[in-house]
């Protein structure tokens, strides 16, 4: 038996949304661990400043420039670094958009596509061009991050709620189709985070009150503190996991 199962030594990994947030403390955690991390997000040099932290700490990454609302885009980044490293170990789906915060009778057309497009397109995409590099080599991890909004919609967010419940329904599918190829599919499913993204339920203080006080462990959660979920997710320790959904929310759903 492998004398460290969360040693990711040798092994690629593509992180979508990696520049900030959750998927940054994703990045700097596989990296960590031995991954060499390619870190996407819309901007190139949010992407860099990843990178040097990364390189500053000793790891191995790059910045890869993508929108993921643009297939097209997906495609370009996964060939770019299959042809760099002949591989792809590990995707992170994690980059995702919120555009509107409101009651969904008052949400305009553009703001449903935008986010329909990135959350549930743009996931399924990246799966896509990941399952097909996995399935030539025989082995994979692919990593969707959801939500709890996806089991229990929030108040102001329902289509991006109806997105994340997407993404739980894809896991599972995907984790049924890919199996037999060696390849295992499973979801991250967080709670409120302090990050940018969930900033209209954090930053101001009467919501912050609101919000930890229906929160058995009384608080938000840190970005670093989902790294962990999906550390374990993508390394060998969880070998014969496959179609799971892994809840980290403090509580929230309990």
């Amino acid at each position: 038996m492998k004398e460290d199962l969360f040693d990711l030594s040798g092994r690629i990994a593509l992180v979508t949304g990696a520049s900030q947030g959750i998927g940054r403390s994703i990045a700097l955690l596989l990296a960590q661990k031995g991954a060499t991390v390619a870190v996407t997000s819309r901007k190139a040099d949010a992407c860099e400043q990843v990178v040097a932290e990364i390189r500053a700490l000793g790891g191995n990454a790059e910045a890869i420039a993508c929108h993921i609302g643009d297939p097209a885009q997906i495609t370009d980044v996964f060939s770019d670094v299959c042809q760099r490293h002949g591989r792809i170990d590990i995707l992170v789906n994690n980059a995702a958009t919120n555009p509107y915060f409101g009651p969904a009778l008052d949400m305009d057309l553009a703001a449903y596509q935008k986010t329909v497009d990135v959350n549930i397109r743009g996931y399924f995409w990246a799966a896509v061009e990941a399952g097909r590099s996995m399935r030539s080599q025989g082995h994979g991890v692919i990593i969707n991050v959801a939500s709890v909004n996806g089991v229990r919609p929030m108040d102001g967010q329902l289509v991006y709620s109806m997105t994340k419940a997407a993404i739980i329904n894809m896991t599972q599918g995907f984790a049924k189709e890919l199996g037999r190829f060696g390849i295992r599919v499973n979801a991250l499913l967080p709670g409120i985070t302090e990050t940018k993204f969930a900033s209209a339920l954090h930053a101001d203080p009467r919501n912050r009150a609101m919000v930890e006080k229906l929160l058995p462990l009384g608080r938000i959660a840190q970005p670093g503190e989902m790294a962990g979920a999906v550390l374990y997710l993508v390394s060998d320790a969880a070998s014969y996991t496959t179609g799971s959904c892994i809840t980290v929310d403090g509580g929230w759903l309990a």
